[in-house]
C-alpha cells in the first residue's frame, strides 16, 4: 500500500529548523556549545548565559574577492580637529571633552532613578532649539516624556520624540529624517527582527549597538545610548558594547543625596576621568560650578581627625575633606574600614606610620571617610590620610586653612604627584593659607597667600603638624 505525500512536504528544506541553544559569555562574547562555570576564553566565572544561535549565511570560498583597501602613508594623512557641538550644559560638556562630535557614539550608564533620562531630556531640549534632535525611548511612552518635560519646565516644542524598540523601524526613521543628535533610551530595550533572542540578551545588545553605531558613522549623527548597569555597578550586556562606542560615561550618586557625579571612563575625543557635578532639584539637574564646596565640611572650629587634600579628577582639581576616627579596639582583631578610599592602601600606610614615624595603631580601630561620597583612587591622598589618623589618635586638630597632599612610599619617603602647581593654585583660590606637599612639587616662585611646607620624609610632615 502506498501513500501520497505532497511534494511541498517531502523536501527537508520545507521543515522549520530547530533552534539550537548556545551559551554566550557576557564579558567577552565568546560562544560555547554547553554551559560551564568558567568561560574558557576570558576565564571569568558565571558569565555564560543561555542564548539561541542565529542562522548564518556562508559564502563560497570560490566567490570573487572584494577589492583590497588602499594603503597610505601616515604623514600624508591630514590631521583634522573634531568640531564640537556644545550641549548647553557646561558640566556635561566638560566630561564629553568639550561637547558632542558628529558621528560619535556616547554610552552613559547608571543606577535606575539616578537621573540619566532627566539629564538627556534637558540636553536634547536645549539642542533642539538650533538643530534637529530626536529622543527615541523604549522604556517610556511619548506621553510620559511629555509629562516629565512639563514638570521640569523645559521648552520641548522643537524636540521630536519616538517611542519604539524595533531596530529596523528606528533605522528607517534615522535614514529618512537624518537628525543631527539622537538619544536611544535604552539600548537594552532595542531588538532586531533578524535575531530570535529576546531584547536585552547578549546577541541583541551586540547586534543593535553595532548597527546603530554604523548608522551614526554613516550619517554623521551624534548618538547617545543609555545603558543599564548590573548590581555590581558595571554596564549590563557584553563587554564589546564598551569597545564599540567612542565614549563611556558613568552616572554616580547616592539615592539619599541630591548630588550626582558623571565620570568619563573612556573617551576617544577627550580626556578620561573627567568629572561633572550636578545637584538634583525639582526642576531637574542643576550644574555645580564650585564642587569643592560640596566635599568640605563646615566646622566652626578645627576638629581632630580632619584633613583637607586636593585630588585631581581629569583636568579639574578638587578639594576634599578626609576624616579619620581612631579608637581603642575592643576585640582581638582591630577594624580597618574605608569609605571613598582603597582599604588595602590603609593597611599599607598604617605599617609605614609605625615603622618610619613610631606611631603604632595595632591596638586601634581605624576608620577613614572621604566626605561627600567622592571616591579617591590616586595615591596623592596618602599623606592626608596619615595626618588625619595621627590627628585623631593624638586628639589634636590640624591647623585651619591647611591642605595636604603627597604619595607616601614604603621607605617613608614623600613622593611627588602630578599637577602639583594646579592643586596649589586651587587651594589658594579657595582661601587656604598653608600647604604640606612633597619637596619635588614645591613651586620655585611661590604662590601668593600660601605658605608652603615642602617635605621629603614622613617624619618631617609630622613635625610640621606638631608645630
Amino acid at each position: 500500500m502506498s501513500y501520497y505525500v505532497p511534494l511541498h512536504l517531502e523536501s527537508p528544506n520545507n521543515f522549520m529548523a530547530k533552534a539550537k541553544t548556545i551559551y554566550s559569555c557576557t564579558e567577552c562574547g565568546a560562544v560555547e556549545p554547553k554551559w560551564q562555570g568558567q568561560c574558557p576564553s576570558c576565564n571569568a566565572w558565571n558569565t555564560l548565559v543561555e542564548a539561541v544561535s542565529e542562522p548564518t549565511v556562508t559564502q563560497s570560498r570560490f566567490a570573487s574577492l572584494a577589492p583590497t583597501a588602499q594603503l597610505q602613508k601616515l604623514a600624508n594623512v591630514e590631521a583634522l580637529e573634531f568640531a564640537r557641538q556644545q550641549t548647553g550644559i557646561g558640566e556635561f560638556d566638560r566630561v564629553l571633552g568639550g561637547g558632542l562630535v558628529a558621528g560619535g557614539v556616547v554610552l552613559i550608564g547608571g543606577d535606575p532613578g539616578i537621573g540619566k533620562s532627566t539629564l538627556l531630556l534637558q540636553t536634547m531640549c536645549k539642542l533642539s532649539q538650533g538643530q534637529k534632535a530626536f529622543y527615541i525611548s523604549g522604556e517610556e511612552s511619548a506621553q510620559q516624556i511629555a509629562m516629565r518635560a512639563q514638570r521640569l519646565g523645559l521648552d520641548a516644542r522643537q524636540l521630536d520624540v519616538l517611542a519604539e524598540i524595533n531596530l529596523e523601524k528606528i533605522s528607517h526613521v534615522l535614514q529618512q529624517h537624518q537628525p543631527q543628535v539622537v538619544v536611544i533610551d535604552s539600548i537594552q530595550t532595542v531588538y532586531s527582527e533578524a535575531l530570535q533572542s529576546a531584547p536585552g540578551s547578549v546577541a541583541q545588545v551586540r547586534e543593535c549597538s553595532a548597527q546603530l553605531t554604523r548608522i551614526a558613522k554613516q550619517l554623521g549623527v551624534s548618538m547617545i545610548l543609555v545603558g543599564h548597569v548590573t548590581k555590581e555597578g558595571a554596564l549590563a550586556g557584553p563587554r564589546v558594547l564598551e569597545h564599540i562606542v567612542d565614549c563611556v560615561l558613568y552616572f554616580e550618586g547616592d539615592q539619599n543625596s541630591s548630588f550626582r557625579l558623571i565620570r568619563a571612563i573612556k573617551n576617544r575625543f577627550g580626556a578620561v576621568n573627567e568629572l561633572g557635578v550636578f545637584a538634583m532639584t525639582e526642576k531637574g539637574l542643576r550644574e555645580v560650578t564650585n564642587p569643592s564646596a560640596l566635599f568640605l565640611s563646615q566646622h566652626d572650629s578645627p576638629v581632630p581627625g580632619s584633613c583637607i587634600t586636593v585630588t585631581q579628577e581629569g583636568t579639574r582639581p578638587l578639594l576634599v575633606e578626609v576624616q579619620a576616627l581612631v579608637d581603642t579596639a575592643h576585640g582581638a582583631n582591630p577594624k580597618r574600614l574605608c569609605v571613598g578610599v582603597e582599604q588595602n592602601r590603609l593597611a599599607l600606610l598604617l605599617a609605614v606610620l609605625h615603622r618610619h614615624a613610631g606611631v603604632p595603631c595595632f591596638d586601634q580601630d581605624v576608620f577613614i571617610n572621604a566626605v561627600g561620597g567622592v571616591k579617591i583612587s590616586e595615591p596623592a591622598v596618602d599623606l592626608a590620610m596619615l595626618l588625619a589618623i595621627v590627628s585623631s589618635l593624638k586628639n589634636k586638630p590640624l591647623p585651619s586653612k591647611m591642605v595636604v597632599f603627597g604619595e607616601v612610599g614604603l621607605a617613608g619617603e614623600v613622593r611627588p604627584i602630578q599637577r602639583g602647581q594646579e592643586r596649589l593654585k586651587e587651594a589658594a583660590k579657595l582661601g587656604f593659607t598653608h600647604a604640606i606637599i612633597p619637596k619635588a612639587n614645591a613651586p620655585k616662585a611661590g604662590i601668593a597667600g600660601l605658605t608652603i611646607h615642602a617635605v621629603d620624609r614622613l617624619d618631617q610632615a609630622l613635625d610640621c603638624f606638631r608645630q
